[in-house]
């Protein structure tokens, strides 16, 4: 049975966290508040966890779940290289609701779908998904929803899309306008602003000194 844990509550939001992150490192899911919308949340490197994602938002392979981390050097670890372009980006808008996608690095095992090669990553500006990361790891995380149907803005809409496939809920209260994240690739020649999102083209733009491409 689904658990929910308010954390607007200290004590229950303690133990809200302690009961996510039992549940990753079981192999479960977990509903967490981040700076957009809610997400559904599983440790990146266990296959079963994330097919068990997929199979909760009725998602197939082909649209590979992005990674959170709790910290800017995390990412040194997952990715073949982190380039300057990336380093500026991160400076500028982590943590914060911007996601690059750059190479991941070879000797890791772990399957977030159809990647061909390459890794999505963000540190979210919310303070539970945050302490959350800190305390797991890198977490394979979702909008909170079946695919097809609205991002969840609250806890409440995630646990009515997703019901007991979801272990643990942290109710964090609304997240507000459900604007997604920005999503840059710098796996190319050129940046590409894959999806406009809660950061403008213009601010990317100015970030890296040079217009981003838009992709088709």
């Amino acid at each position: 049975m689904s658990a929910v844990y308010d954390c607007s509550c200290p004590e229950t939001r303690a133990e809200g966290l302690a009961a996510a992150a039992s549940a990753v490192r079981s192999g479960r899911l977990v509903v967490l508040p981040t700076d957009t919308v809610y997400g559904i949340g599983a440790d990146a490197f266990d296959s079963a966890a994330v097919r068990a994602l997929l199979r909760a938002k009725n998602r197939g392979l082909d649209l590979p779940v992005g990674v959170l981390v709790g910290s800017w050097s995390t990412i040194d670890g997952l990715v073949l290289g982190v380039p300057p372009q990336a380093r500026a980006l991160i400076e500028a808008f982590w943590p914060g609701d911007l996601s690059i996608v750059l190479p991941h690095a070879p000797s890791l095992r772990w399957d977030l779908g159809t990647t061909r090669g390459t890794v999505m990553l963000r540190m979210p500006l919310h303070p539970v998904a945050l302490e959350l990361l800190r305390d797991v790891g890198p977490m394979a995380v979702s909008s909170a929803n079946v695919s097809g149907r609205p991002p969840a803005s609250s806890a409440e809409e995630a646990q009515e899309q997703l019901g007991e496939s979801v272990s643990v809920y942290l109710d964090g209260g609304p997240s507000g306008e459900p604007v997604p994240s920005s999503i840059v690739d710098l796996t190319g020649d050129e940046p590409v602003l894959l999806r406009a999102g809660a950061v403008s083209a213009e601010a990317v733009s100015e970030v890296l000194g040079a217009p981003v491409k838009t992709a088709a």
